[in-house]
């Protein structure tokens, strides 16, 4: 990474690690959901580096915040628990559904994502045990006797959700720059080569499979936490769809891109509901589209348009 990347990475990262004296909590609260979905889209960047569109990635992101929810039901309070055990849950099920999802490609792949999220979605609303179409609320989460909810635990809560997202992002940069990272990419140009240089395709397609979904598991954790409550809808194809906006806005050019375009468009649907009740999903609609049509690259290749200038 360029020393003059990694500076500026480097004070955005303090900028934000500071933002608790001097964000408003409404704005920190929208900051701890970003930088949460940003890592569902950190996950969802891997796929598509690989070549791979999975419009099905809110499965895993309701499974985290579900498994959390129910560890939570059952007394277990503590932050660290839960997002070890729930993102332990993520890895767990996409070993078993990668199995069978890994066999596919183009958009059999994505439409059989979405069509196991869906599934997943079917039964949380059916499921009165559950909170059915309502969902339920946490409450009482603790990281090491520190609360984690309302006023008082905005604070905390967005600090370990900036802390973990840090982490999950070098973790991806130092990844995408391994012997296995560089096969994603040549998987997106020809398979057939990368099994002649003695990778198998499948077993590659699992591991990022695998990894992506650990990631949105986590982010499913996070998000629950910040926001308190779990619902149905955190399943839905529409949060799938989400994060694709959130990869598309930000790019795939840095890992950073992810935790851009999630910040972005975040950013853009508060202001469009503050400015537009009735009509936000028009204004954060044509956002997009003008982002498509004159950054086809996304957000991130401005930032080095600009970085090349410098």
């Amino acid at each position: 990474m360029p020393q003059r990347m990694l500076a500026g990475l480097s004070v955005l990262v303090a900028i934000l690690a500071a933002a608790p004296w001097w964000m408003p909590p409404w704005m920190l609260f929208i900051a701890s959901g970003a930088l949460a979905k940003g890592m569902a889209a950190l996950g969802l960047m891997l796929l598509l580096r690989g070549g791979l569109v999975s419009f099905g990635h809110a499965l895993y992101f309701g499974i985290g915040a579900y498994a959390a929810g129910l560890l939570v039901l059952s007394g277990i309070t503590e932050f660290l628990v839960l997002a070890v055990l729930g993102t332990l849950a993520t890895l767990v099920l996409a070993l078993i559904l990668g199995a069978f999802v890994s066999r596919y490609r183009g958009i059999f792949f994505g439409l059989l994502s979405m069509a196991l999220s869906m599934v997943f979605y079917g039964l949380l609303i059916k499921l009165q045990s559950l909170g059915s179409s309502d969902g339920f609320n946490l409450g009482g989460i603790h990281l090491l006797s520190i609360p984690m909810q309302g006023t008082a635990g905005q604070v905390p809560t967005y600090l370990m959700t900036l802390v973990l997202s840090v982490l999950a992002a070098i973790g991806i940069d130092q990844f995408l720059r391994s012997r296995y990272g560089l096969l994603t990419k040549a998987l997106r140009d020809n398979e057939l080569r990368v099994e002649y240089l003695g990778q198998s395709v499948r077993q590659l397609v699992l591991l990022n499979y695998i990894i992506a979904a650990g990631l949105a598991g986590l982010a499913g954790v996070l998000s629950a936490v910040a926001v308190g409550h779990i619902g149905p809808e955190m399943a839905y194809w529409t949060t799938s769809g989400e994060f694709v906006f959130m990869v598309i806005l930000g790019g795939l050019g840095h890992v950073a891109a992810a935790f851009v375009g999630a910040g972005v468009l975040s950013a853009v649907q508060a202001v469009a509901y503050a400015v537009a009740p009735n009509s936000w999903q028009f204004i954060v609609g044509a956002s997009l589209l003008a982002c498509i049509v004159f950054l086809p690259e996304g957000l991130w290749s401005l930032l080095k348009r600009f970085g090349r200038r410098a």
